[in-house]
């Protein structure tokens, strides 16, 4: 490969950080000459080597604390390794914490001019770019407000529409788009396939697979600080759900065993419905969704109530229960319950359910990630999104059989 093609190049790159137990230790750590050890080195990254080619989109996926913010910003030359190398050619626009780059208490327009001018941008220039700038942000009159008074979700819409709107060489987002709503999500999600069809190379982190998937050629997991192999979206991102379903093997599962409850009324099949997408699996927002559940009884159980929790990463996103329909019947045997959903209200992500049953006063089964799926948002302007997350609590129907 040409190594004019390599955009981002890191060779063995490690971090290290000195980690003081109080803050009169570093003191004496510079007065010991070496001499002594007053501190314990903490390995944020270890031995990552990596490259990138000219207008490539590759995605980094990983726990929190696993190094990806601590890789990005080596990245983006805010740190420097312990040992190692990083080079990165062309001009580098990050998105990384909230707040990072922004004086909050300069205008959203003053901030503006702020990035342009750190980027080496004249004023011209971003006067000639200020209107596109605004209007991608959508916050209206709060541009000339200080951005200090602005909402996370305020926040971010400007610092992306910045970002991506200075024509940089390569971009580097840590999670931005977690923080916006979905519809705010979509315009970022059309954004960045503009700019890769201009050649713009990325570094994109997140917690999300389905956005990896959708706008990564390749993808890397991080796990403690070292990284993967650069592989295929579906290779790498099917050896991260391996890594979470291991960390979550003591809580999870279909074994009983690790499961909480009495199990006189248990879950034996959790599974989502519908018309999938052909292309890539996934359910479509709008489309009727389905959830369905097999579930057996060992003697007649009464009071018994029934919930699906639909969870996005950590986050519970909506939650759909049986109350008032199900505590006069007495459930024996096998039985089969289903919440129907017309038009699914999920937009774009990865989900896992949690199936629960409980009974008067005591747990009968809770079987966490008992199924998983992914949805897809094609047409954001279809869907009417409230909320800071676009997340509605689902509507539907209940089946009990």
């Amino acid at each position: 490969m040409p190594s004019d093609d390599i955009v981002i190049s890191a060779r063995n790159l490690t971090k290290a950080y000195r980690l003081f137990g109080h803050p009169g230790d570093r003191i004496k750590q510079f007065l010991s000459l070496g001499l002594r050890r007053y501190h314990r080195e903490f390995t944020a990254l270890t031995d990552v080597s990596f490259e990138i080619r000219r207008g490539e989109t590759i995605g980094i996926i990983g726990r929190n604390g696993s190094g990806k913010s601590t890789l990005l910003q080596l990245v983006c030359g805010i740190l420097k390794p312990t040992s190692g190398s990083i080079r990165a050619d062309g001009r580098i626009s990050a998105l990384l914490e909230l707040g990072a780059g922004f004086n909050p208490e300069f205008t959203g327009r003053e901030n503006v001019y702020f990035q342009g001018a750190i980027m080496g941008l004249d004023k011209a220039v971003m006067d000639a770019r200020f209107d596109a700038i605004a209007g991608f942000a959508d916050i209206g009159e709060f541009i000339d407000q200080p951005v200090r008074t602005y909402s996370s979700g305020m926040f971010v819409r400007l610092a992306f529409a910045v970002a991506t709107y200075i024509d940089p060489d390569i971009l580097v987002v840590d999670e931005a788009l977690a923080v916006g709503d979905a519809v705010f999500q979509q315009k970022c999600f059309d954004r960045i396939h503009d700019m890769q069809s201009r050649g713009t190379t990325m570094m994109l982190v997140s917690h999300n697979p389905y956005q990896l998937e959708r706008l990564c050629s390749r993808v890397a997991v991080m796990d403690r600080g070292r990284l993967s192999p650069l592989a295929p979206a579906k290779e790498a991102l099917a050896l991260y759900q391996e890594l979470v379903h291991r960390e979550l093997s003591p809580q999870a599962g279909s074994d009983l065993a690790l499961r909480e409850g009495t199990h006189a009324v248990r879950f034996e099949r959790v599974a989502v419905e519908g018309a999938r997408d052909h292309a890539d699996g996934a359910f479509r927002t709008l489309a009727p969704l389905r959830i369905v559940a097999e579930i057996f009884a060992d003697r007649p159980v009464d009071d018994v109530r029934f919930r699906f929790e639909l969870c996005a990463g950590g986050d519970l996103v909506a939650m759909v229960s049986t109350i008032g329909l199900t505590e006069r019947t007495a459930f024996h045997g096998r039985h089969r319950i289903a919440f129907s959903m017309p038009r699914c209200q999920l937009t774009s992500g990865w989900y896992h359910i949690n199936a629960v049953a409980v009974g008067r006063n005591v747990r009968l089964d809770n079987w966490p990630r008992a199924a998983e799926f992914s949805v897809l948002l094609k047409d954001a302007a279809a869907l009417d999104l409230t909320g800071d997350r676009g997340i509605y609590v689902c509507q539907g129907d209940w089946e009990i059989a």
